[in-house]
């Protein structure tokens, strides 16, 4: 693969109006650890290498913060900020030593369509471990978009991702070797549509699933395997309308790769995943998908 500036999916950042509530969750049930608290933020990793994967901020209402990115290099880093402000985005914060516990230097953008994103390079990181049915990193961000070419558009021109394939609906867009890192919904508005955590394999996805049932999650689409990309899912609303996914088994790719259109992802009527199993999705997740708008403004 080309050496993409950005060079990994590193975390995300949500507001909670239940911030206790929210902590136990996703500690107690969904499977991260809690390492860190600073200025009301909590910060949660998974079992892989990064610092934290998630954080979660106290606020009126559920909303996405930001999505946060690791820079292959200082020199990159500096570059995107670079064609970022020329790109029109607003500056939130300029390229400084992160006062964050994950440190690093980073700056922090909010593009054209209203989602705040972080750049960081030399952040700390932990220990990796696979623990079976907790999840290992992020595996993706699905993001709502009233123009999903625009903004399909800034990711590869200005942030120099690649788009791996492109559906009717989504636009599936990479920076490493994973199928996609981004995926770019088609949406009456702009904002979260699910994050994604990268699962070890199938067998925990499903362990985990039982897991989130056993407490009274209900499984809000799947279990089942998605075309782009070919991973195994699930999805789930979690206590504060925040649509999250364990998944597994994402497609690798190299330059060799070749772009599918949307007419290479057609299922026969009433199937909604390749094996054919996975019932529709339930009401409540679909209205989920749509609920949580950007954060406006960071204070």
């Amino acid at each position: 693969m080309p050496n993409f500036p950005v060079m990994a999916l590193r975390s995300v950042e949500i507001t909670t109006p239940q911030l206790a509530g929210s902590v136990e969750f996703y500690s107690k049930v969904w499977g991260l650890d809690v390492v860190a608290e600073a200025d009301g933020t909590v910060y949660l990793a998974a079992t892989g290498s990064d610092f934290h994967v998630l954080e979660l901020t106290p606020g009126e209402a559920t909303s996405f913060r930001k999505i946060s990115f690791r820079v292959r290099s200082g020199e990159d880093l500096q570059r995107l900020f670079a064609r970022a402000r020329q790109a029109g985005c607003e500056v939130i914060s300029s390229p400084a030593l992160s006062l964050a516990p994950s440190g690093g230097t980073s700056f922090v953008v909010r593009e054209p369509q209203g989602c705040a994103m972080e750049f960081v390079h030399g952040d700390h990181t932990r220990p990796a471990r696979v623990i079976a049915d907790r999840p290992e990193r992020l595996a993706h961000v699905n993001i709502n978009s009233a123009d999903i070419e625009t903004l399909s558009n800034f990711y590869r021109e200005t942030l120099g991702f690649r788009l791996s394939d492109r559906s009717k609906l989504m636009a599936f867009l990479c920076c490493n070797s994973d199928h996609h890192a981004v995926v770019l919904a088609e949406a009456p508005r702009n904002g979260l549509n699910h994050i994604a955590f990268l699962m070890p394999d199938l067998e925990s996805v499903m362990r985990g699933s039982g897991r989130m049932v056993d407490h009274n999650f209900p499984i809000g689409w799947g279990v089942g395997r998605h075309g782009p990309g070919d991973n195994v899912f699930a999805y789930f609303v979690d206590p504060t309308g925040a649509v999250i996914e364990y998944t597994a088994e994402v497609l690798q790719i190299d330059d060799s790769y070749v772009a599918k259109g949307p007419s290479d992802w057609v299922w026969p009527p009433g199937r909604t995943d390749q094996w054919g199993i996975a019932p529709p999705k339930s009401d409540a997740c679909k209205t989920a998908q749509l609920a949580v708008p950007f954060t406006a403004a960071r204070t």
